[in-house]
């Protein structure tokens, strides 16, 4: 098995490359800059790996930089403006994709645009493979199947510490500020919107005694959640003091003075907070909950788990959801050895 990384010069890139080193998984690191992808392979040990040099403007030669992996992982983002090149460079390769794209009008253009061309070369084609959207996506094929179509669905996110993000995330922040200001997309009737009203503006989160003040937030899984789960609405919340924070971004100039992004240290004192509340067509409530720590480092176990899975295969061809192309309970506990918890509480009949 050989997976490649592309952007792996990048903080998430580096991660996720380490993660497929630490399973005995031959990886290729691709980026644009041979020095500094040397650099970034040396930075965490692993100067021995495959390093090719490509660009996403050139597609001959990204297409021949993939050629001969099984599987690319893709964290070079931000992805609105790049992610589609790569995409394409993997389906006329021949070889599975999945990204850490968090952007959600990006992952809404792949299933779009790519669709039929994935089918046809037999390749598969996951984006968003992270620590909130593959969860979320996975738990809420769990709900539905437990309390049958839905009415409603609700996902709420909900991050505390971590040391602050990357200077990727916040490119990806700057690259898509439009969409964040405006709440992204809900499912509505058959289709995604933009504008729709907001179901809720309080929630109450597990083991909160107050609610908590959210704002409909872009959040991946309402794209890819209503293509498996028969589901009237969904949204995507989260937590209002956050998004607030977003909606004045840090100046593209300024980013690039920050650290790479968070420490180790960090990231191991962050914690997350999934919750996907659903309302079934008959009346009955269940409530999915994820937990965890460390969202750089859950993705890079997600992602490289997920490039992996795609490359033992066999797997359907086209572009999937992560719950179309993996086993929703086989997956969520394998995450347990990530430290990833996961539940589905329903309340008491009567």
């Amino acid at each position: 098995m050989k997976i490649a990384v592309f952007g792996a010069n990048g903080y998430q890139g580096k991660l996720v490359a380490a993660e497929l080193v630490r399973r005995g998984v031959e990886a290729v690191l691709v980026g644009r800059d041979p020095v500094r992808l040397a650099r970034a392979a040396a930075s965490v040990g692993l100067v021995h790996l495959e390093k090719r040099v490509a660009t996403v403007d050139d597609h001959p030669g990204l297409v021949e930089a993939l050629r001969g992996c099984d599987a690319v992982v893709n964290c070079a983002g931000p992805f609105t403006p790049s992610g589609e090149a790569v995409v394409r460079a993997a389906i006329t390769a021949g070889l599975h994709y999945v990204d850490t794209a968090g952007e959600q009008l990006y992952i809404s253009g792949i299933f779009a645009t790519f669709a039929a061309a994935a089918e046809a070369a037999g390749v598969t084609v996951v984006p968003a493979t992270t620590d909130a959207c593959l969860p979320a996506d996975l738990l809420a094929h769990l709900l539905a199947a437990r309390i049958g179509p839905l009415d409603e669905l609700t996902s709420i996110h909900v991050i505390a510490g971590g040391g602050g993000p990357s200077r990727g995330s916040l490119r990806s922040v700057i690259e898509t500020i439009e969409s964040v200001r405006a709440g992204g997309l809900a499912y509505d009737d058959g289709a995604w919107r933009p504008g729709v009203p907001v179901r809720r503006d309080a929630v109450t989160l597990p083991g909160e005694p107050e609610a908590t003040r959210v704002v409909r937030f872009p959040l991946p899984e309402v794209v890819t959640v209503p293509r498996h789960v028969a589901v009237r609405h969904m949204e995507g919340l989260a937590e209002a003091e956050l998004v607030e924070r977003l909606n004045s971004p840090v100046p593209a100039a300024v980013v690039e003075s920050l650290p790479e992004g968070p420490s180790e240290d960090s990231r191991r004192g962050q914690r997350f907070t999934y919750v996907l509340d659903a309302l079934g067509a008959d009346g009955r409530r269940a409530r999915g909950i994820v937990r965890g720590t460390d969202t750089y480092g859950t993705t890079a176990a997600i992602a490289a788990e997920s490039a992996c899975r795609l490359a033992a295969g066999p797997v359907k061809a086209g572009v999937l959801a992560p719950a179309q192309a993996f086993d929703s309970l086989d997956f969520l506990d394998y995450l347990a050895q990530h430290g990833i918890r996961w539940s589905i509480e329903e309340p008491p009949a009567g």
